[in-house]
């Protein structure tokens, strides 16, 4: 297991802040946010649901844990950070098609589907 820093919740979100999740993480974050609309750490609970019942590819806690998703307390920074960095993504996603259409630029199909 890596070393993980140790110290207050602010400074060990900071301490990942700048990690980006690997794609098959970030691909798991989306699929739980579209199934349920909340941040962090709301979006906790979901995550742990679709992992028990398998529903994101089938994968199930292993699977996960294998691809740097574990819902252990240590982990938990890494984690919520990850969170925060993919929401963060959609809402830029969002926020460039909804200026793109004021604009009377037609977003690209992806970006519609994010938005929908």
């Amino acid at each position: 297991m890596s070393e993980r820093p140790t110290g207050s919740g602010a400074a060990l979100r900071a301490a990942f802040a700048n990690e980006a999740p690997p794609p098959e993480v970030a691909a798991f974050i989306r699929f739980c946010h579209a199934r349920r609309r909340v941040g962090w750490p709301e979006l906790y609970d979901e995550m742990c649901g679709v992992a028990g019942r398998r529903e994101f590819h089938g994968w199930g806690h292993e699977q996960l844990a294998a691809h740097g998703v574990t819902f252990c307390l240590p982990e938990m920074p890494r984690l919520a950070a990850w969170v925060w960095t993919v929401l963060a993504a959609l809402d830029d996603d969002r926020q460039h098609a909804v200026q793109g259409t004021e604009l009377g630029v037609a977003a690209t199909p992806e970006v519609q589907a994010i938005s929908a």
